[in-house]
C-alpha cells in the first residue's frame, strides 16, 4: 500500500499495519539476507562494520559470505563472529567489497563519442 492508500484507512487499522510492518522488519531485518553456501539467513541490522543475525536462526558463521537485498547482490564480505548479545549474533567485516553493476575494464571508456558519422554531400 502506498501512503495515500494508508490515509484512506481508519486510524486504528493504520496503527495496526504500522505495528505489523515494524514487527516484521525487526524479525527479518527487511529485505537484507546473508548467503553462506546454499543457506540464507535474514539480517536484523546492518552497518559499515558488520551485521547481526538472530542466534536461533544462524549457526556460527565465518569466512566468505554474500549479502543480498532481495535478489540483488549488494556486497561480498569476509566475516568473523563476535559474541552473542541477547537474541542476536554480531558478525564483523574483515573485508567487504561492494557489488559492481558492470565488469571492470583495463582501459578508459570514452562515453561521449559519436557512434557514427553522417557525411554531407
Amino acid at each position: 500500500m502506498t501512503q495515500t492508500d494508508d490515509d484512506m484507512l481508519p486510524r486504528d487499522v493504520r496503527d495496526g499495519l504500522a505495528l505489523a510492518r515494524a514487527r516484521e522488519r525487526r524479525r527479518t531485518g527487511g529485505r537484507l539476507r546473508v548467503q553462506v553456501g546454499e543457506a540464507w539467513y535474514p539480517i536484523r541490522s546492518f552497518d559499515e562494520t558488520g551485521f547481526e543475525v538472530a542466534v536461533d536462526l544462524a549457526p556460527k558463521l565465518r569466512g566468505l559470505v554474500e549479502i543480498h537485498e532481495g535478489p540483488t547482490l549488494v556486497r561480498t564480505a569476509l566475516i568473523v563472529a563476535g559474541e552473542p548479545s541477547g537474541a542476536v549474533m554480531r558478525y564483523e567485516f574483515k573485508r567487504v567489497t561492494r557489488a559492481m553493476s558492470e565488469p571492470p575494464v583495463d582501459y578508459v571508456r570514452i562515453r561521449d563519442v559519436a557512434s557514427g558519422l553522417i557525411a554531407r554531400d
